[in-house]
């Protein structure tokens, strides 16, 4: 299965099989799979939860406004995104150094500049955070499908007893929660999506009006 297969085949699945379990290797299969997502300065803001045991995910479904596919689903992945993740970039910069990409002194300047950008700047770290940690999200739910599994991402949760329930550091900001698992029958077919002609302007260019522009 080609990317482009993954994303027409890919559904937001609400059923799933109740007996079904996800073998621990495959969940780690897919968080590789997400952690190949880009993000800025390869700062990777993107970490995960995942709640599979039985009493783990009724506390998740109450967590949840009681949305059953929480309690069915094999596992549930929480999706979170790293406020201070800027902090690693001398360790992710050392990795690049032993990699060959950077030598000592390039090494160095690429962290320092990067925690730089985000010093003082809390709403960009947040802002980074959700966009790197969606991004991974995405990542996961197509390799979940060219695995065969189904995936649901949703937000309808509560993020506050989120964080309480699950012990989160307030660093870690819940992003999205995405069901998991083999699906069972009822799953709505594939909604359409806008065409690209829809969505697109296709030479923009500085100055000039466009369908996006304010109306005259």
């Amino acid at each position: 299965m080609n990317v482009r297969d993954a994303l027409r085949r890919r559904v937001s699945a609400n059923r799933y099989d109740t007996v079904a379990t996800v073998a621990a290797g495959t969940i780690e299969e897919l968080i590789a799979a997400a952690m190949e997502a880009p993000s800025a300065y390869n700062i990777q803001h993107a970490r995960f939860l995942v709640v599979r045991e039985p009493e783990a995910r009724a506390a998740l479904q109450r967590i949840a406004h009681g949305q059953q596919k929480v309690r069915d689903a094999a596992a549930t992945v929480v999706v979170l995104g790293d406020r201070r993740a800027a902090e690693r970039l001398p360790l992710i910069a050392e990795r690049a150094q032993r990699a060959g990409l950077f030598d000592a002194t390039a090494a160095a300047a690429f962290a320092a500049n990067g925690q730089a950008a985000y010093a003082g700047r809390p709403e960009l770290a947040r802002d980074e955070a959700i966009r790197s940690a969606s991004m991974a999200a995405m990542a996961l739910m197509l390799a979940a499908t060219e695995l065969g599994l189904a995936t649901g991402p949703m937000i309808g949760f509560d993020p506050l007893a989120l964080a309480r329930e699950f012990r989160l550091d307030e660093r870690y900001l819940p992003v999205m929660m995405i069901t998991l698992g083999p699906a069972a029958p009822g799953n709505w077919p594939r909604k359409p999506r806008l065409a690209a002609h829809e969505v697109l302007v296709a030479d923009a260019r500085p100055g000039q009006d466009h369908a996006f522009s304010p109306a005259a």
